[in-house]
C-alpha cells in the first residue's frame, strides 16, 4: 500500500519528518486534518490490512539469500573487521538478529502495512533500547541506536521488536508461551501508550519521558527492577573521567588512547589531521552555546574503535579531549553513517538525504524526548558520520539475564517506549485508530513474532554452516 501522505524537504534537499497527510505541517497558516478524522481514517485502514494480516510470515520463494544479503552488506567496511562481525552475529540466533537489520527490512517490506509512516528506529530490537544521560545529566531510557531510523512503517518496528523479543527468550530457556506472553506486553503497552499520546495535546506530548525514578515505577517485577538498578549503576559510572585510565596511558607526547587490536588501533598521521580537520567542521552543526563550550576543549588523540555488531566494519572513530586540566576530559565518537536499509523500500534509489550523518542525528532527535547536545555530524575523506559522545552515562538492561517474568515487564516498558517515538513525529491519531482497544494486534505479534524467531534461527545455521565451509571469514572472541 502507498504511503498516506508525503515527504517534506528543505531547501537543501534534506527530508526531516515526513507528512502524514500531505502538506498540512509546511505552513502555520494551515489547518491540519483534525484528529478525529485521522483517527477515523486509522479505523478504516483495517478493512484494507486487517490486523490479523500483521502476524503473516511464510517466505517467498524468491527470498534472497541470507548469506548473499551478509556478504553484500560488507562492501565498503574496514576488510580486517568483516571476521569480528561474522563472529559477533554466528555466536547466537540473538547475535545474528542484531547484525542483520538488512536481511529482516528486505523481508517486511513485502509485508502487508498500513502505509502510516512516521519517523521509525529501523532497527528496533530489544538491546536497542538503553540509558544515558539527559543534558541536564538525569539517567533516562529510550531508544538509543538510530543508525538505520528513517520515515517508515511503524508497523516495521513491531515486527522486528517482536521477534527480537522471541528470540532473546529462546536464548534465556523461556517457554514458548512465555516468550508469547513478553511479546502480548510489548504490543499491548504499545497499543495503549499510543492511544494515550494520541489524545494528547501536540506540544505535551513531546514532553513525555521515562527516567530512572519512573522506571522504578514502571517496572512491576521484582527481579527486573534489580536488573535496572544494577544497570543504572553501571551507566552512572560510564563517563569520560572514569573513562580515562582504562582507554589511556601517559606517553611522552602526553595522553594517549591505548591500542587493544583488533577492537582499539591507532591511526596514521594523515588520517588522524583528517578526523581533526572533520571535527572541527563538526563544531559548526552544533547549537551556539554547546558549540562554544566545546570550543574550549582541544583534541590531544584519536584511533579508530569497534563498536557493535552491525556496525562493525564501518568507520568509528573515539577522539580525546581535554579542557583546561589533564582531568577535564571528554570523549567524543565519530561513527561513519551510511544510507538506511529501510530507504530503498521507502523511495527506491533516489537520495533523500545530503549527508546520512545529518539523517541519524535529526532522527534521533525527532525520536527521543532528550537527546545529546553534543551530537552533529561531519564528513571524514568522503566518508559521512554523525558524532556524539562517547561515554555519556549509556547503559542497557542485560536482556541475557531476564526471566521470563522480567522480560514480559520489559518488553511492554519498550513497546510504551516505542510508541512514545513514534507519536512524537507523525500518524499517532491514525496509528490509535488502527490498533484499537482490543488484543487483536497482540495475537497477530505473537504469531508473527514466533515464525519470525524460526526463520531467525534457519538463517542463523545457514550462516554457520558458511563459516564452517570457508565461505565467510570468522574471528571469534574479538
Amino acid at each position: 500500500m502507498a504511503a498516506v501522505g508525503g515527504a517534506a524537504a528543505g531547501a537543501d534537499g534534506h527530508v526531516v519528518l515526513e507528512a502524514a497527510d500531505g502538506g498540512a505541517y509546511a505552513s502555520l497558516r494551515r489547518r491540519p486534518t483534525p484528529r478525529a478524522e485521522r483517527y477515523a481514517l486509522g479505523r478504516r485502514l483495517r478493512q484494507q490490512v486487517p490486523r490479523s494480516a500483521l502476524g503473516d510470515w511464510t517466505p517467498p520463494a524468491d527470498r534472497a539469500d541470507v548469506v548473499d544479503q551478509v556478504v553484500d552488506s560488507h562492501a565498503g567496511r574496514v576488510d580486517r573487521l568483516v571476521p569480528v562481525r561474522v563472529a559477533r552475529m554466528a555466536a547466537s540466533p540473538y547475535g545474528f538478529l542484531r547484525g542483520t537489520a538488512v536481511v529482516m527490512a528486505a523481508d517486511l517490506a513485502a509485508l502487508p502495512a498500513t502505509g502510516i509512516r512516521p519517523v521509525v528506529c529501523g532497527d528496533a530490537h530489544l538491546g536497542n533500547f538503553g540509558f544515558y544521560a539527559s543534558p541536564e545529566r538525569d539517567l533516562v531510557i529510550d531508544l538509543n541506536d538510530f543508525d538505520e531510523a528513517h520515515p517508515g512503517g511503524w508497523e516495521w518496528d513491531l515486527r522486528r521488536l517482536a521477534a527480537s523479543i522471541w528470540v532473546a527468550g529462546r536464548q534465556n530457556s523461556a517457554t514458548e508461551d512465555q516468550c508469547g506472553d513478553a511479546v502480548a506486553s510489548m504490543a499491548r503497552r504499545y497499543r495503549e501508550h499510543v492511544r494515550w499520546l494520541a489524545g494528547e495535546p501536540l506540544f505535551l506530548r513531546s514532553f513525555e519521558r521515562l527516567d530512572v525514578t519512573g522506571l522504578r515505577t514502571t517496572a512491576s517485577d521484582r527481579s527486573l527492577r534489580s536488573a535496572i538498578e544494577r544497570a543504572a549503576r553501571r551507566a552512572r559510572r560510564r563517563v569520560s573521567d572514569r573513562a580515562l585510565p582504562r582507554f589511556t596511558e601517559e606517553s611522552e607526547r602526553g595522553r594517549r588512547i591505548v591500542e587493544e587490536p583488533p577492537l582499539i588501533t591507532r591511526l596514521g598521521a594523515a588520517e588522524a589531521d583528517q578526523v581533526g580537520t572533520a571535527l572541527d567542521d563538526y563544531l559548526g552543526t552544533l547549537r551556539g552555546h554547546w558549540r562554544r563550550l566545546l570550543g574550549g576543549y582541544t583534541l590531544v588523540d584519536v584511533a579508530h574503535k569497534v563498536v557493535g555488531v552491525g556496525s562493525v566494519g564501518l568507520r568509528a572513530y573515539v577522539a580525546l579531549l581535554e579542557g583546561s586540566s589533564a582531568d577535564d576530559v571528554l570523549f567524543l565518537q565519530l561513527k561513519q553513517a551510511r544510507r538506511s536499509v529501510l530507504a530503498r523500500h521507502v523511495h527506491g534509489e533516489s537520495a533523500w538525504h545530503a549527508h546520512q550523518g545529518q539523517r541519524v542525528v535529526e532522527y534521533q532527535q525527532a525520536l527521543q524526548t532528550v537527546s545529546d547536545p553534543l551530537l552533529g555530524w561531519t564528513t571524514v575523506a568522503g566518508r559521512q558520520f554523525y558524532v556524539r559522545q562517547f561515554r555519556n552515562m549509556k547503559g542497557t538492561i542485560a536482556v541475557d539475564s531476564l526471566d521470563a517474568p522480567a522480560l514480559t515487564d520489559y518488553a511492554g516498558i519498550c513497546g510504551r517506549l516505542l510508541a512514545k517515538g513514534h507519536a512524537r513525529t507523525s500518524g499517532a491519531s491514525m496509528i490509535a485508530g488502527y490498533v484499537g482497544g482490543n488484543d487483536k494486534l497482540d495475537r497477530a505479534l505473537r504469531r508473527f513474532a514466533r515464525a519470525y524467531a524460526d526463520q531467525t534461527e534457519r538463517d542463523h545455521q545457514h550462516l554457520v554452516a558458511a563459516v564452517a565451509r570457508g565461505r565467510l571469514p570468522s574471528e571469534p572472541g574479538a
